[in-house]
């Protein structure tokens, strides 16, 4: 009885052992390991910045979908990581932290200028660039962070500039005194940085610069007092709808006839937003762009071919950075490239796309933004702007694209 229980499990046995390497065999065979490298944004999503960046993070998003679409580069396709930092340093400081060991981790997006400022050390350590908005201190102090846009500075200077040519086309004589009022924190300080001392080399009077909290709901006590100071005309700053806020306080105090109010830091009004909900007291506020806005943004190729595909509604509705997305997805892709043709993807890391950025000097921006100017001298993204002016509730363009003055280098204190 023993024996025969023995005999048959000893059958079984065998039996399975025959069969198990047929089942193997008929197994699915493991798909190879995808290839990716990761983008993390630390980006403010529902803060006080939100209006712009929210909109520019959307198509950073679309832009990357789009080149995974596609295959991505050589194979590699991105892996887009998106942290809600609501405006706040140690917000950013503690996304950084968890995320820094991501696989191959090449490139952060830091759209806000203190976290960008704070983190830097820590990239720097860890060997990873970053990309930020338009902090000139980036580029007078060069590491690892390249400035998406005209530096403030510069578009601060080549705003003195304008000013002072619409002075004279008027007819005026002797300088114009000039106000400032922005948001109290290290953007709204940002242009001063060397915009200050381009405005005292062309002998403009500058008042002291006013500054308000972030989130302020009405502007009429800095307004007035610029106002009694005497300024002809009133540099402003902030994310829409905070510009177009300010132009609401200075119509119901009646100085848009005395002051002619210009937006220097790339934010506001955009009509979707404060044209719509204040179209009167905007109309007639001029802009200093770095990146094509209004109808010929809405009618350039690029952004209508993307924009179409991913959007699912009216590019009526598109604010005025979001073709910006388009462009760092641009720009990546093409370092991205360089990178993997100089050491392949096994090797590919932080440092290898840090030393590609600088060799995309004069990457094509298809007219949405000056061509590319990074460099090993230069972590400019563009030195041009535009000037544009809201007209019957349009951003109407009153200038071609003008080069700014290089005032990033005046300033000595950094």
């Amino acid at each position: 009885m023993i024996r025969s229980r023995f005999a048959k499990a000893l059958v079984v046995g065998v039996c399975a052992a025959l069969l198990l390497p047929a089942y193997i065999g008929c197994a699915k065979e493991a798909k190879p390991q995808e290839k990716y490298v990761t983008f993390l944004s630390l980006s403010d999503i529902t803060g006080p910045s939100a209006g712009l960046i929210s909109p520019l993070q959307e198509t950073v998003g679309w832009g990357f979908e789009d080149l995974n679409s596609r295959g991505g580069v050589d194979g590699v396709k991105v892996k887009s990581i998106v942290i809600d930092t609501r405006y706040d340093v140690a917000r950013a400081a503690s996304a950084y932290k968890r995320h820094q060991a991501e696989h191959k981790l090449v490139m952060a997006f830091v759209p806000q200028t203190a976290a960008g400022k704070a983190l830097s050390p820590l990239m720097n350590y860890n060997k990873l660039s970053s990309l930020t908005p338009a902090d000139g201190e980036f580029q007078a102090i060069m590491g690892r962070t390249f400035l998406l846009l005209t530096p403030y500075q510069d578009a601060f200077g080549a705003t003195i500039d304008w000013i002072l040519n619409d002075w004279q086309a008027k007819g005026k004589t002797g300088a114009p005194t000039i106000g400032y009022l922005c948001w109290d924190s290290p953007y709204g300080r940002e242009p001063l940085r060397g915009g200050k001392e381009y405005a005292e080399m062309k002998g403009v009077k500058m008042l002291p610069p006013e500054f308000f909290p972030v989130g302020a709901a009405d502007h009429t006590v800095w307004l007035t007092r610029i106002n009694n100071a005497g300024a002809n005309y009133c540099i402003i700053g902030g994310v829409d709808p905070t510009p177009s806020l300010i132009m609401r306080d200075a119509n119901k105090l009646g100085l848009k006839e005395k002051i002619q109010f210009v937006d220097a830091l790339y934010c506001g009004p955009d009509e979707p937003v404060g044209i719509k909900l204040h179209p009167e007291a905007v109309e007639g506020t001029v802009l200093c762009s770095a990146i094509l806005r209004g109808d010929e943004a809405r009618k350039n190729p690029l952004i209508q071919s993307l924009w179409t595909k991913y959007a699912n509604r009216p590019i009526t509705e598109m604010r005025a950075l979001s073709p910006g997305g388009f462009l760092i997805c641009k720009d990546f892709e093409k370092a991205l490239s360089i990178a993997l043709e100089d050491v392949g993807y096994e090797k590919l890391g932080a440092e290898d796309v840090y030393q590609a950025y600088q060799k995309i000097t004069g990457n094509s921006r298809e007219g949405i933004l000056g061509d590319c100017l990074y460099s090993p001298t230069s972590r400019r993204s563009s030195d041009a702007v535009k000037f544009y002016r809201v007209v019957n509730s349009k951003v109407v363009p009153i200038t071609d694209w003008i080069k700014a003055p290089d005032t990033v280098s005046l300033h000595t204190e950094w």
